[in-house]
């Protein structure tokens, strides 16, 4: 896969800002390991999960608009917001590429990102914020729909456009990443054999390696999410 890029930034500093549990720095950890991308990480936990005497870095005030992760520094410039960073990187930073060289490959991968976006991210997160077993089981049944939509896309493919990982990969990365925590937290369907087929190819990824999360990690996930539907249900 050959470079999409404008300008050769190889020589300028790549900071990330962002953290383990945040599914939308997920997708940033993925592109940038997936690629080779040294850079240096400023963990900042996303606003759920900050402390009260956590201290947002000076930089992070100034360039992320609504004080979000993710956030990525490439040279002297920021931007901030998961999509619009993956396609920055691919503009600003020459090397290996998650993006075809082709137009109508670009095109291709920019609309399942789009798709995927819409589609996966709103139930997966409605399952863990869910607290009303009725809420949660149509979370459920809308994730496993959309899964069942993604997996017809691989049936030409090993990959989610073409034949080999791109961006799109990289926005998916979340769900598969946090898997088991969804698992105990209610969602039991089972993924189409496509999709699972998928997801193990993911796993040997070397972007993998850099966001699957250890099994204290998805304790800690399932422990906050379920303190918090306890939370919700005690107040209603």
């Amino acid at each position: 896969m050959s470079t999409d890029t404008d300008t050769d930034t190889n020589t300028e500093t790549v900071s990330f800002y962002g953290h383990w549990i945040c599914p939308f720095a997920t997708r940033v950890a993925f592109a940038l390991a997936q690629r080779g991308i040294e850079h240096n990480v400023v963990n900042v936990p996303p606003l759920a999960v900050r402390g009260p005497d956590f201290v947002l870095p000076s930089e992070f005030i100034t360039n992320s608009p609504r004080l979000e992760i993710p956030m990525l520094r490439i040279g002297p410039d920021y931007l901030a917001d998961s999509m619009p960073i993956l396609e920055w990187m691919e503009q600003r930073i020459a090397g290996s590429s998650l993006m075809p060289s082709d137009d109508n490959g670009r095109a291709e991968v920019r609309q399942r990102m789009a798709q995927i976006d819409q589609l996966v991210f709103r139930p997966m997160i409605g399952i863990y914020y869910g607290h009303h077993p009725e809420r949660i089981a149509q979370s459920c049944a809308a994730l496993s729909a959309a899964l069942a939509e993604i997996g017809q896309w691989l049936h030409q493919s090993d990959w989610l456009v073409g034949s080999e990982p791109t961006l799109a990969e990289a926005v998916l990365m979340p769900l598969y990443v946090r898997l088991d925590g969804l698992r105990a937290l209610g969602f039991t369907d089972p993924l189409p054999l496509a999709i699972e087929q998928h997801r193990q190819r993911c796993t040997e990824l070397n972007g993998w390696a850099a966001v699957q999360w250890t099994p204290d990690e998805t304790t800690e996930f399932v422990g906050r999410f379920t303190a918090y539907r306890r939370k919700q249900n005690a107040s209603t």
